[in-house]
């Protein structure tokens, strides 16, 4: 179906609870774009001398870890279909694409010092100039999950190594693409990476030591994150002129009613889940909550040291102030209450955390985080790098649509009556992908991708033509005031 049909159609349709919505027009500065990420999308897992990653290892030695024993070996064959993905970002409007580079489509080995495949820039240098030619900025992630496999082979995230051979990939992107990337994100979500690859085992690779190799995880991810970030600063940043970020996660966590108590978990939950890495590449360290909760809890157990790591005086000042702006993937909200202390023999992430949780609907809950990310983190420029929602098959999703308004509603009075500085909404996804543990039983994507097809053709779903008409009018009814 013709973008533009949907477009038409969606002007004569009044949406559910548009009375709530906020139709002032967004500043003519604000930027609206859309992503995916190089293992959802690009399939081709074993073309042009590209190297195994965990997700290829972890799918073909145990296909029952994806539902329906899927794997993303093709996936939406992104690799060979680039081309038209920025078609379609061309047609939304977009004025950036959110996409991440494979490491071991670079870096086949992963090990700092070993051959690059040239092959693997090459076709990420046809990419970004293909999103440069068509008006599109593109914004990179280094790392969305899929590290090479022989990295993990030696131990993966909780190795302190990696610190040094993420340095070498660094390097090798900034020196090939840094002339066309202005806007660098060095890791996606890394707290899925740590707690659910290395803590609960529900994402590659699944390691599973709770407690513990979640934590090590942390200290060697936020250790690369500022070794990448100061590389830059110091060798390419006076003549490349980028920026540099690190993609966090968290929903908003609404106290569950006025007590002190309640207050008091919402905020923990808070800073064990954004402030976890936010607050280290900020301010120099862990939230103190987590470094005294996790200290005390370790030694009732007994640790003779903390199971959270510990930096060093001189790590804590390398690492403080490591970004240029603050960004936020942010899917919902949870209700949250006091609990009272968990068996202290019950080592783990949860058990340190120690609230109770429950899922809520509260778009809302978009204005209250970021007005929370200002507070507490000086006011940072910040990013909207992911927000979406997912859903079965199909080209009728009038409530991704409603998703989407509700949400950029609660994001446009943050701006306009709380003065917050976010600058950029990212859609969550450009076309339905790979979704991970889910494999392709449920989507996110403006643009339906058949996976049952050996062409994977892309289809504009409604929710496409809503985001295309946002863009263009800047409001998110039909009429702006």
């Amino acid at each position: 179906m013709d973008l533009r049909i949907l477009v038409l159609y969606l002007t004569c349709v009044f949406f559910k609870n548009s009375a709530s919505v906020d139709n002032r027009t967004f500043p003519e500065t604000f930027k609206f774009g859309s992503a995916t990420a190089s293992y959802q999308v690009e399939g081709a897992w074993n073309e042009d001398g590209k190297g195994e990653n965990i997700w290829d290892h972890v799918c073909h030695t145990n296909p029952d870890f994806i539902a329906e024993d899927d794997n993303g070996d093709v996936a939406a064959d992104s690799y060979h279909k680039y081309k038209e993905d920025v078609a379609l970002l061309k047609e939304l409007g977009a004025h950036y694409y959110r996409f991440s580079i494979s490491w071991a489509r670079i870096v086949p080995k992963g090990i700092a010092g070993s051959p690059i495949n040239q092959a693997g820039i090459d076709y990420y240098k046809r990419l970004i100039q293909e999103l440069v030619d068509n008006g599109i900025e593109p914004m990179v992630t280094m790392y969305h999950w899929d590290l090479p496999q022989t990295l993990q082979d030696i131990g993966g995230w909780p190795n302190a190594e990696l610190v040094a051979h993420f340095a070498y990939y660094a390097r090798i992107l900034f020196e090939n693409f840094g002339d066309n990337v202005k806007l660098w994100l060095t890791f996606n979500e890394p707290k899925q990476t740590c707690l659910d690859g290395y803590g609960l085992a529900g994402m590659a690779p699944a390691y599973g030591s709770i407690g513990i190799a979640d934590y090590r995880c942390t200290h060697t991810v936020i250790k690369a994150h500022a070794r990448a970030y100061r590389l830059f600063e110091e060798e390419f940043k006076a003549e490349q002129q980028g920026k540099m970020g690190m993609v966090v996660d968290t929903a908003w966590f609404e106290p569950g009613s006025d007590s002190d108590q309640d207050k008091e978990a919402a905020e923990r939950a808070l800073q064990f889940t954004y402030g976890w890495f936010a607050n280290a590449i900020v301010n120099g360290n862990y939230p103190q909550v987590m470094i005294d909760r996790i200290d005390a809890r370790s030694k009732a157990q007994g640790y003779t040291i903390s199971r959270l790591p510990e930096f060093t005086d001189d790590e804590l000042e390398y690492i403080k102030g490591t970004h240029d702006f603050v960004a936020l993937n942010i899917y919902g909200a949870v209700n949250v209450t006091w609990k009272e202390e968990t068996d202290v023999n019950d080592v783990g992430y949860w058990s340190d955390l120690n609230v109770n949780e429950q899922g809520i609907d509260g778009p809302w809950g978009m204005r209250k985080a970021v007005n929370w990310l200002s507070k507490t983190y000086n006011n940072p420029e910040i990013i909207i790098t992911e927000n979406g929602l997912a859903r079965p098959r199909g080209l009728d999703d009038d409530d991704r649509i409603n998703y989407i308004r509700e949400y950029l509603s609660s994001l446009l009075e943050a701006i306009l009556d709380d003065g917050v500085h976010v600058t950029r909404y990212t859609a969550w996804s450009l076309i339905d992908t790979f979704e991970w543990r889910s494999g392709y039983t449920t989507t996110l994507g403006l643009y339906e991708v058949d996976f049952d097809n050996p062409d994977r053709p892309r289809t504009p779903k409604a929710s496409a033509g809503y985001y295309a008409n946002v863009i263009k009018t800047r409001c998110l009814l039909d009429a702006c005031e």
